[in-house]
This record gives structure tokens, C-alpha cells and sequence, in this order.
């Protein structure tokens, strides 16, 4: 095992921790050396390596366990989302919204309640009265489709639409100034049948619904 060589000493030996278990050297949930065994593997002291393991603990990679010992609970430190969407093209974010929309519509149309309903009709024909702005018909959308989301009843898929909707809306603004809804009567007729799916229970046909609007939108990107 690669030894600390440079100082400050924690942080290092949190580096290299970090690194082996990134090349498998211990697999998720696996148990970690014991600390005399460890702290000699690196070359640090004890005191060192705890300092080490509290630092990969509080960024989710290990966790101490009173009595067992020190296991992997991660394969490698999780990055804020800002800094993964900053990176992410358009597309991927949409791909990713597929995966998250098209579960949250078959979720709404087993959980939706009449409350539910009848955000997802305002919000519906809020979006067909937006005009013809590029910001407001955006703005409108993301609402519907939050509504949609927020009909799951599952706090974690809205926080994720939360999440990636917003780092959406300029390229939206965008592609729409430049290339204006071509039929918006099918348009808003493809988001009356998510609603519809959703009203009748239909899982499978919500699902369906949201996945292929949002797959045409993807398209449009590439285009």
C-alpha cells in the first residue's frame, strides 16, 4: 500500500484511503484494517488516521461503527449537484429527467388526490394561456410538470426535478426563440393525455405519456 508522504498528514492519508478504495481495494461495506494494522500500512500515526477516517466519514465514505470497527459506505466522495449539472449537457439532464418524470407520473397516477387533480388542471391550463413569450410558456411548463412530480407523494423525486429543472431553463428560453412550438394544439394536447393517464389511474399510459414527450423534447436538442 502507498505510504503519506507529504504534510498535512490527515488530509493525505485521507487521499490515499481514498484512492485505494476507489481502485477496489476494499469493496462497499467492507471492513477496514484494524487501526494499529492500518495506521503502519500508511505510515501515520493513530491519532492521524483518525483524523483521516472522521474527515472520509463526514463525506460519506466511511463510517464508524461503535464496537465493529470502520466500514465503506461509499466508493468514492459524492460531488454537490451544482457542480455535476454545471458539467452535464443539456441532453442528460433531459435523460435524467425522463428517468425521474416517467417514474413520478406512474407514482401520481396510483397516489393522485383529488387535490392533485385539480393543481394538474390549473396548472394545465395555465401553460395552454401562457402566451407566445418564450419565458412564460417555460415557466408555465416546469410548473405542470412539478405538479405532476409533486403527485408522487415521494419528497426525494421532487427534490431531484428541483434539482435540474432550473439549470433547464435558459437552454429552453433559448431553443424556443429560435425554434417556436410547431403544433402547440399537439403539444397541449400530449400533456392533456399525461393528465388524463393520470386521472384514470393508468400507470402504465402516465408513464408512456411522459416519457415520449420528454424523449421528443431530448430530440430536439440534438437536431
Amino acid at each position: 500500500m502507498s505510504q503519506v508522504q507529504r504534510h498535512p498528514l490527515a488530509a493525505q492519508a485521507a487521499e490515499v484511503l481514498l484512492s485505494h478504495i476507489r481502485a477496489g481495494r476494499w469493496a462497499l461495506g467492507h471492513k477496514l484494517p484494524g487501526e494499529t494494522t492500518l495506521a503502519a500500512q500508511l505510515g501515520v500515526g493513530r491519532s492521524t488516521l483518525r483524523e483521516a477516517i472522521r474527515e472520509l466519514s463526514g463525506r460519506g465514505v466511511l463510517e464508524s461503527r461503535q464496537g465493529a470497527g470502520v466500514f465503506v459506505t461509499a466508493l468514492d466522495v459524492t460531488e454537490d449537484w451544482d457542480t455535476v449539472l454545471r458539467r452535464a449537457d443539456i441532453v442528460t439532464v433531459i435523460e435524467a429527467r425522463i428517468a425521474i418524470e416517467t417514474e413520478a407520473a406512474a407514482l401520481a397516477a396510483s397516489r393522485r388526490t383529488p387535490a392533485d387533480l385539480r393543481a394538474l388542471w390549473r396548472t394545465l391550463s395555465a401553460r395552454a394561456e401562457a402566451g407566445a413569450t418564450a419565458e412564460r410558456l417555460v415557466d408555465a411548463d416546469t410548473d405542470f410538470h412539478r405538479t405532476v412530480v409533486t403527485a408522487a407523494h415521494n419528497d426525494i423525486l421532487t427534490q431531484l426535478f428541483d434539482a435540474f429543472v432550473p439549470r433547464l431553463r435558459r437552454a429552453m428560453v433559448e431553443m424556443l426563440r429560435i425554434r417556436p412550438v410547431a403544433d402547440a394544439r399537439a403539444d397541449n394536447r400530449a400533456h392533456e393525455e399525461l393528465v388524463e393517464a393520470i386521472r384514470a389511474r393508468d400507470a402504465t399510459a402516465a408513464a408512456t405519456a411522459s416519457r415520449a414527450h420528454l424523449t421528443a423534447l431530448a430530440a430536439a436538442f440534438v437536431d
